[in-house]
């Protein structure tokens, strides 16, 4: 796969797998390319080359729209409603049950701010309830942008335990970050920098091959070697 905007290569022939079961990071520096990866993956990036197939569909398929979620950065939800409120509209659009608003709330930890207004949540709760709205529709596939970006430790914590939940239950998830240390959360590995994957594997995978005694320096390491 390859993509071009505002004529300058933004990925350069990636090749990649996303397994199911499984929570991959995508980790590099910011402008290395991680949210345009993640735009080609849900369809509503321009592919240059190349193709993207999501559980065996070309991605952005209709078909695909309730089984892949996809969370920006920015809040996906609306301010003035409060997170059941929020809920409660998408789940008519999603045509969920009211069963699952509920299990949803449990499953991200709102049960107890459900009532309150989302713009008087802290960021944290914020990052919760737009987390809830992709996981209305029980998707198989979530890409997840920075989900923990400003969170404090604790609330770093829970969303990975979260994140791996839903991978314990078949999801294959896409988490990206640019914090190094969150790379020890994730089963698999893709490390990018400007457009181009350096490794793949398991964060044991690559402190070994590198002989990094953290991810850090294997990073680095990754770096001075080259594509």
């Amino acid at each position: 796969m390859r993509v071009v905007r505002g004529g300058v290569v933004a990925l350069h022939e990636l090749d990649a797998e996303v397994e199911s079961g499984c929570v991959t990071g995508l980790l590099g520096p910011s402008g290395s390319g991680k949210s345009t990866l993640m735009r080609a993956i849900v369809g509503v990036q321009v592919v240059d080359a190349g193709a993207v197939r999501v559980l065996e569909r070309p991605a952005g398929s209709p078909d695909l729209r309730r089984r892949v979620a996809y969370i920006t950065q920015a809040p996906s939800v609306y301010g003035d409603l409060s997170v059941r409120e929020n809920l409660r509209y998408f789940a008519r659009i999603l045509g969920v049950s009211a069963a699952r608003v509920e299990e949803t709330l449990a499953t991200v930890g709102l049960e107890a701010a459900a009532g309150r207004v989302v713009n008087r949540l802290s960021g944290g709760q914020r990052a919760r309830a737009s987390l809830a709205t992709a996981l209305l529709g029980e998707p198989e596939v979530l890409v997840l942008d920075e989900p923990t970006v400003g969170l404090d430790p604790v609330l770093r914590r829970d969303l990975w335990d979260a994140f791996h939940r839903l991978a314990d239950g078949g999801a294959a998830l896409l988490v990206s970050s640019h914090v190094m240390d969150e790379a020890e959360r994730c089963d698999e590995l893709l490390l990018l920098r400007e457009g181009r994957i350096l490794a793949a594997g398991t964060p044991a995978d690559l402190r070994a091959r590198t002989g990094a005694g953290d991810l850090d320096a294997a990073f680095l390491r990754l770096v001075e070697e080259g594509p």
